[in-house]
């Protein structure tokens, strides 16, 4: 499929590698950095939604979406991301992301807004499971960060390329393909969630890091079963 993400927040906490290890389903291995596991709530627009060489699909193509995710090491030793849940505005891309992908898609009643250097996101949780989950955000955008001054911080919680999912009964990988972020500093001016521990994972212990981003094209691949490195 090919999407585009825009008007990106990301937040991320530090936790204990053990607390986010015990999440995570065989054949994956927490990946630290400085010593810490890293959860990431990521608040976007996501826009053109269409299968490769297809039009936008109708009704379909674009919608408010939020990710809490974390950092793996997968059975074949490459790196990726691992969704602890992902709400979505359309209850239609929840079921087919749900049945086709096995991906932990919720539907939620969410927004997007913009206005000027502020971005406002609004998220409840609708279906399946406890209803009322979610996540309100005001993040004030900041200048952009110049490539030479993106940090390996910077770069380890935004540069993914990699995304990996149970599914038909296995462990399952896919690519995702985007050029490099154009970053900018940013601050949170307001937070209110409970999509972490409705996600299993205890209070963050500190305010979170805080980017943004206009946003990037993206190219998701297949799924394919990951080998193993042994």
């Amino acid at each position: 499929m090919r999407q585009h993400w825009r008007w990106l927040t990301f937040l991320h906490w530090r936790y204990p590698a053990e607390t986010v290890q015990a999440l995570l389903p065989p054949g994956l291995r927490v990946q630290t950095y400085d010593g810490s596991a890293w959860v990431g709530l990521i608040p976007f627009l996501m826009d053109r939604v269409r299968l490769l060489g297809g039009p936008p699909l109708p009704g379909l193509s674009r919608f408010p979406e939020t990710n809490v995710r974390t950092y793996v090491h997968g059975p074949d030793g490459r790196t990726g991301i691992w969704f602890c849940s992902l709400d979505a505005a359309r209850l239609p891309a929840v079921v087919a992301a749900r049945a086709a992908f096995g991906l932990p898609y919720y539907w939620a009643g969410m927004s997007v807004r913009r206005a000027g250097a502020v971005l406002s996101y609004r998220s409840r949780r609708r279906w399946p499971g406890r209803a009322g989950a979610g996540c309100e955000l005001v993040a004030e955008l900041g200048e952009e960060v110049p490539p030479t001054e993106v940090t390996e911080l910077d770069h380890f919680l935004t540069a993914r390329f990699r995304l990996y999912s149970l599914f038909a009964g296995g462990l399952a990988t896919a690519d995702a393909d985007h050029p490099p972020w154009t970053l900018r500093r940013a601050r949170v001016r307001r937070l209110r969630e409970n999509l972490l521990a409705s996600a299993g994972l205890p209070e963050p212990g500190s305010d979170p890091l805080c980017h943004a981003s206009a946003g990037v094209p993206v190219e998701i691949g297949g799924w394919q079963r990951p080998r193993s490195s042994r």
